[in-house]
C-alpha cells in the first residue's frame, strides 16, 4: 500500500493537505452529533415537531403521550433525551410539565422540519429526474453567460452560476422559478466582477441596499432608486439572511413602481459590495465587508414585515425621502417628480 503524500499532482483540486480548513472542529462535531442522535428516533422527531408547531410553542406532557401507544415512562425517557441534548426546555405548572424548543435551537428545528423532513418524504425517482433537469438547465445558463462575459474565465462563470443556484435554493418557496432567477442573479454577480476589474469611471455609480431578509426595506429602496434614476445608477439589493419571497404588503408597492425581475430575495455577496460605490444597510448590523473608497450608511427605517398596510406605506415614504436625498448627492442634475402625498 502506498503512503499518502503531502501533494497529489494528479488531483490539483485535492484538499487533503488542508482538511481541517474544510471540515467541522472535532468538539463541535461531537456536540452536533449528540443533537442529531437525539432526534434520530421517529417518536422523538414527532414529539419535537408537535412542540414546535403547538399554538404557543409549547406542549404539555399529556399531549405528547397521545402520539403513540407507549407507556408514560417511555415518553419520559424520550423527553429526557431531548432535554439532555439541549433541544427542549421544560417548565412545571401545577401538576403538569410543559415543553418548548430551547431558544438556541429554534432556527435549527425549524430548518429540520421545513427542509430535511419534506426532502426525506419526496419521491426519489422524481427527485433524481428534477436534479437531472436542473443540471441540464444550469449548463445552458453557464454556456449563455460564458458567451456573454468572454473576459471572465469559464470556470469562474460556472462557479458563480452554481453558487447562485445553491444560495437561492436554500430558502426558495417556489422552485420552478429557480433557474431563471439564478440566471438573473448570476448575471448581476458577473457584472459586478467585471466592474471591479474595469478602470474607474467606465460605469455609472452603483448603490447596494442590504437588509436582513431582502424582502422589504432593501427591495423598496432599490425599486424607488431605479424608478427615479433609471440606468443612470446601477442598483443592487441583498439580504444577510434572505427570505423565501418578498413580503406581500411590499409587493404591492413594487408593482406600483414597475419593479422588474430583480425583485426577489438574494444573498449578500462580496462581489456586490466590492462593485458598489454606496452601501446602505437597513437593520442588518455590521454584515458588510468594509472596503476603502466606499460610502457606507445605515438607515434606521421600520420593518415592513412587522407593519400594517398603512405602516408599510409610511415606511415607503420614509425611504422615498432618503432616496431623494441620496440622489441629490450622486446625481445632482437629476430632476425628481414632486413628493407624493404623505401616507395617513
Amino acid at each position: 500500500m502506498s503512503t499518502p503524500t503531502a501533494t497529489h499532482p494528479e488531483h490539483e483540486s485535492c484538499v487533503a493537505t488542508h482538511v481541517e480548513a474544510h471540515t467541522i472542529a472535532p468538539d463541535l462535531a461531537d456536540r452536533a452529533a449528540t443533537v442529531l442522535k437525539a432526534v434520530a428516533d421517529p417518536l422523538r422527531l414527532r414529539m419535537i415537531a408537535l412542540i414546535a408547531s403547538a399554538p404557543k410553542g409549547e406542549a404539555c406532557v399529556c399531549d405528547l403521550t397521545e402520539l403513540a401507544e407507549v407507556s408514560g415512562p417511555t415518553v419520559s425517557h424520550h423527553l429526557k433525551t431531548l432535554k439532555d441534548a439541549g433541544l427542549v426546555a421544560s417548565e412545571r405548572r401545577g401538576t403538569w410539565v410543559y415543553y418548548s424548543v430551547a431558544e438556541p435551537y429554534q432556527p435549527a428545528v425549524r430548518g429540520l422540519l421545513e427542509t430535511l423532513v419534506p426532502a426525506a418524504g419526496a419521491d426519489r425517482a422524481t427527485h433524481d429526474i428534477e436534479l437531472e433537469n436542473v443540471d441540464r438547465a444550469l449548463a445552458a445558463v453557464i454556456a449563455s453567460l460564458t458567451e456573454r462575459f468572454p473576459e471572465i474565465a469559464p470556470t469562474l462563470v460556472e462557479r458563480v452560476v452554481r453558487e447562485s443556484y445553491t444560495g437561492l435554493a436554500r430558502r426558495a418557496a417556489i422552485r420552478q422559478h429557480l433557474v431563471p432567477l439564478t440566471r438573473h442573479f448570476a448575471w448581476q454577480r458577473l457584472e459586478d466582477i467585471r466592474k471591479t476589474d474595469a478602470p474607474a469611471g467606465d460605469y455609472p455609480p452603483q448603490v447596494l441596499f442590504v437588509c436582513v431578509q431582502n424582502a422589504g426595506r432593501s427591495q423598496l429602496a432599490a425599486a424607488l432608486l431605479h424608478h427615479y434614476a433609471g440606468d443612470r445608477v446601477v442598483v443592487r439589493s441583498a439580504g444577510s439572511m434572505p427570505a423565501a419571497s418578498v413580503h406581500d404588503k411590499v409587493r404591492v408597492h413594487l408593482d406600483e413602481l414597475g419593479s422588474d425581475e430583480a425583485a426577489f430575495p438574494k444573498p449578500l455577496t462580496d462581489d456586490a459590495v466590492r462593485a458598489s460605490d454606496v452601501v446602505i444597510t437597513m437593520g442588518c448590523g455590521d454584515v458588510c465587508p468594509l472596503y476603502p473608497g466606499k460610502r457606507y450608511e445605515d438607515w434606521q427605517v421600520g420593518d415592513p414585515a412587522l407593519a400594517s398596510a398603512e405602516g408599510v406605506a409610511a415606511i415607503r415614504d420614509d425611504i422615498d425621502a432618503r432616496i431623494r436625498g441620496l440622489l441629490g448627492d450622486i446625481l445632482p442634475d437629476l430632476t425628481l417628480p414632486p413628493t407624493r402625498k404623505a401616507s395617513a
